[in-house]
């Protein structure tokens, strides 16, 4: 193999591909990262056999080859190259010591391992179902992926829920102690309408890992003005962002019946400024007292103000009294802090509505519309409360 590309491409490579590699020592191939001529270009390939990464980009080819390359060395090494222009060629050669790199008067060879011994990554085989803007779908996984479970042991839990039906996408995550559900609106634009239709007919349910995601989201960032093309084949997912393709497995599992948790009305409704809310809820975590990070949050209707207070026998206490606007009843519940804050920061508008029944029934954050000032139901976030 003997190539040439421009460094800017080259490391937006690497970045796109690096982190999925896996950092298994019984499997030392899957430490690297797959080079490969193809189409006249060259194909970046990378996995750890749950999720694989396919990058293309152009080059100018030599001669053809393939090989594959430990991915830290190679990325440490491109990441600390001399800063010249993003447009300075990088030269790359395979040899019976593994890869020649040069740019400008930087010279390397980083021994690999042949091309024959990487696994096979899966082929899309169908059409893509979805289209969907780059921003919008990151925006959307950057609300739900807080929520997904970490723990394994109901593996279902740590992934996201995506629920497919003709006019809307419902993504959905929970750790059985809070829970966000995003809402995105969808016309024939963003389907194949035919092969969409038939495919939600048989199967409109899939879980997709937290994982994939989170990747996904973070080349999106690189592609911001992108489309997002998604197709689902049986146990299988794929995403393709300009020129970088995401292959994941799905998670096998019935996903908890989650709307049922969330209460259709409410018997106190709040609306406070997110920037003071947040805030004051982060300054009360610094005093909240042990594993459950307590802190109180009282709403009364007549003062018009929320009260939000923590204390701990070792550090002290603290009290917040903010106004907001409230209708119905007295309220006073306890929450662990740093779900409460997740759920705030998750909120993209300038106000929170905060939207409470009880102080043991779930509670739900809203956006609110920052002209009308309507509470909007594209998405919530439901925390559930300590019951003292």
């Amino acid at each position: 193999m003997k190539i040439i590309c421009t460094r800017e491409n080259f490391k937006k490579a690497i970045f796109n591909s690096e982190r999925v590699v896996s950092k298994q020592t019984t499997l030392p191939i899957l430490n690297n990262i797959l080079f490969e001529t193809e189409k006249g270009g060259l194909k970046l390939s990378a996995t750890n056999l749950e999720m694989g990464v396919e990058v293309r980009i152009g080059a100018k080819i030599e001669k053809e080859g393939k090989i594959s390359i430990p991915a830290r060395l190679l990325s440490n090494f491109i990441n600390t190259l001399p800063a010249k222009s993003a447009e300075e060629n990088i030269f790359l050669e395979t040899n019976d010591q593994g890869l020649k790199i040069k740019s400008g008067a930087t010279r390397a060879t980083i021994k690999g391992l042949p091309a024959t011994e990487f696994p096979l990554i899966p082929r899309k085989t169908a059409e893509f179902l979805l289209k969907l803007p780059g921003t919008t779908l990151k925006n959307t996984i950057s609300q739900v992926i807080n929520c997904a479970a970490i723990n394994e042991t109901r593996q279902e839990l740590t992934g996201v829920n995506l629920f497919l039906t003709e006019e809307e996408l419902f993504f959905a995550a929970t750790d059985s102690f809070r829970l966000a559900e995003k809402r995105l609106k969808i016309s024939n634009e963003n389907t194949a309408p035919e092969d969409y239709k038939k495919f939600i007919e048989k199967k409109n349910n899939i879980i997709i890992p937290a994982n994939t995601l989170i990747e996904l989201s973070r080349i999106i960032s690189n592609n911001e003005e992108g489309a997002v093309n998604i197709a689902i084949e049986d146990s299988q997912i794929f995403f393709e962002v300009n020129g970088t393709n995401i292959i994941s497995r799905l998670i096998n599992g019935k996903y908890p019946e989650y709307k049922n948790i969330i209460p259709k009305e409410f018997k106190t409704r709040g609306v406070i400024e997110k920037e003071m809310f947040q805030g004051a809820v982060k300054m009360a975590s610094f005093f909240s007292a042990g594993k459950a990070n307590e802190l109180t949050l009282k709403i009364d209707p007549q003062k018009k103000n929320n009260t939000i207070e923590a204390r701990s026998t070792e550090v002290g206490e603290n009290t917040s009294e903010l106004e907001l606007e409230v209708t119905g009843q007295l309220q006073e519940v306890i929450f662990n802090a740093r779900y409460l804050l997740d759920g705030i920061n998750t909120i993209s508008t300038s106000k929170v509505a905060i939207l409470i029944n009880s102080s043991t029934a779930p509670v739900a954050l809203k956006e609110i519309n920052e002209q009308t000032g309507e509470i909007l139901d594209d998405y919530v976030y439901i925390v559930m409360p300590i019951k003292n």
